[in-house]
């Protein structure tokens, strides 16, 4: 922890650099990813701030969207697409996740009951993949795909979507390698960037 706050000390010393900030922000890009540690959405893109929206849930999950009972997830999407106006959304899933892995795996996630209770809103099945393979990346990419779904299901999204200002995107992101793809629609692959 020390170094983390010898570096939040003396980051606060270049002003300059950070009083433009102060006038709003207009990203371009939600970026929708895992809560995992080792996925940091700015280094991926090389984004500067200001410029990426971030919506970071465990497993990259996007709930159900219900309008009688908001979310902190639809709220944050919502914001995103009707208020800032970002033109495109990125479902960033990555490699060795353990909310898929779980999922694959059928792991007994009755000690973590609030983990279980979330995964449960993964929609389907992300597909068979390997047990034993620690990536898991064809469930991974089969879960990117049904979060875009989901995400294409909220009113706001599917409004902008069919007039043509909004577009979404699914990214796999290998954390061992540092490499990312994109799912392809003319193929129905992830593919390198």
């Amino acid at each position: 922890m020390q170094p983390l706050i010898d570096n939040a000390r003396t980051f606060g010393q270049r002003p300059e650099e950070f009083a433009k900030l102060a006038a709003g922000q207009s990203p371009q890009v939600l970026f929708i990813t895992c809560s995992d540690s080792r996925v940091v959405p700015a280094l991926i893109t090389g984004a500067r701030p200001g410029e990426l929206f971030e919506l970071r849930t465990a497993g990259n999950i996007v709930p159900p969207y219900l309008s009688d009972r908001p979310t902190g997830e639809a709220a944050t999407i919502e914001y995103a697409v009707e208020v800032l106006g970002v033109q495109d959304v990125v479902v960033c899933g990555h490699s060795h996740c353990g909310a898929v892995g779980a999922l694959v795996r059928g792991d007994d996630l009755d000690g973590v009951p609030a983990v279980r209770d979330w995964l449960a809103h993964a929609a389907d099945e992300p597909g068979t993949s390997d047990p034993d393979d620690p990536t898991v990346m064809g469930a991974v990419q089969n879960h990117v795909l049904a979060q875009l779904l989901r995400l294409r299901s909220y009113p706001c999204v599917e409004k902008r979507l069919a007039d043509g200002r909004l577009r979404v995107r699914g990214w796999y992101y290998e954390v061992h390698t540092g490499a990312v793809r994109e799912h392809r629609a003319d193929t129905d692959r992830f593919e390198a960037l």
